[in-house]
């Protein structure tokens, strides 16, 4: 699935900032094999970033941007252009069907513009948009995947990086990013298969046929559900409206976070566990040294695993694209 909100060639360093964290890693080549060569990051102090949909997201611009500062200056690697990989929160994601798609591109444009406006939070003219071809239909039609985000929110995150002296080439959400991570793997799931993101901000869940998204959902922190519900009201849905009668191939767990959502203690492997007894199909955490190997002398605890994972896949997909 290639989805960048904003694209231009790729970059080797990927930025994410979310509400308590920047992070950064580095992605370099020994032979063809993709290495992870460097990764830094750096806590915010609350209230600094403020992931939402409709209201700005950063209440510190400088103090944004000297932290992707200092978290570029200890990668050590010279970041002119980056991927900068942002909450899920920052955008709203849709899937459009169409019975059929418009020949021309500018005209198709137009469609799936007027599909979301009805829907929108916001006017369709403050916004950027972008979309991917998705699953194709039986009839003939096709789905599409659209991710729509206000202008000014995104210039918020793109600026704290021009700040720092690097241009944010491309703007990915975090869980688009994190399923072209799980699609790079050697091992990537075949069939219908699920993604748990949690973070302590936010819950997300994607359903995927094979490389076709075909559900997404977003949470915030603090809602009634907890991430158990969350999954059981998603694998229902898609019994009754998805045809998923075979249920899942896999379920891939990846964040952190579990705590605030109502998940036991023990992290994400009690909530794999959890998962895991009320769909009746083994879970497993995403590994990004599936995808990437680290560098020799970087230690890959869980903590970095789980800091890694949401940036690798955008610069795997860049790369490969």
């Amino acid at each position: 699935m290639s989805f960048p909100l904003f694209a231009t060639p790729p970059p080797a360093v990927a930025v994410g900032i979310s509400a308590r964290y920047v992070s950064a890693v580095a992605l370099g080549r020994h032979g063809r094999e993709p290495v992870i060569t460097a990764h830094a990051g750096q806590a915010l102090p609350a209230g600094v970033v403020v992931p939402a949909l409709n209201a700005p997201n950063v209440a510190d611009p400088p103090g944004l941007a000297r932290a992707v500062g200092r978290v570029l200056e200890r990668l050590g690697a010279r970041a002119r252009r980056v991927a900068l990989v942002v909450p899920d929160t920052t955008a709203k994601v849709s899937l459009v069907r169409l019975d059929k798609t418009p020949a021309r591109g500018e005209d198709l444009d137009q469609l799936i513009r007027w599909h979301v406006r009805k829907t929108a939070p916001f006017h369709i003219e403050d916004a950027q948009l972008t979309y991917s071809p998705g699953v194709a239909l039986a009839d003939g039609g096709r789905e599409y995947i659209v991710a729509l985000a206000r202008r000014d929110i995104v210039r918020e995150f793109e600026a704290a990086c021009e700040e720092a002296g690097a241009h944010a080439g491309v703007v990915d959400l975090a869980t688009f990013s994190l399923v072209n991570g799980v699609l790079a793997a050697e091992s990537r799931p075949a069939g219908d298969w699920l993604l748990v993101h949690v973070t302590p901000e936010y819950g997300t869940i994607a359903i995927l046929r094979d490389s076709d998204l075909i559900f997404f959902r977003n949470r915030p922190e603090g809602s009634d559900e907890t991430l158990a519900d969350l999954v059981h009201q998603t694998a229902m849905y898609y019994e009754d409206r998805l045809g998923g009668s075979g249920g899942f191939s896999r379920v891939v767990l990846a964040g952190s976070g579990v705590e605030e959502w109502g998940g036991e203690a023990g992290g994400l492997d009690a909530a794999r566990r959890q998962i895991g007894e009320r769909l009746r199909v083994p879970v497993q955490a995403f590994d990004p040294q599936g995808v990437a190997r680290f560098g020799d002398r970087i230690s890959a605890d869980p903590g970095l695993l789980a800091g890694v994972a949401p940036l690798l896949g955008v610069l795997v997909r860049e790369g490969r694209a």
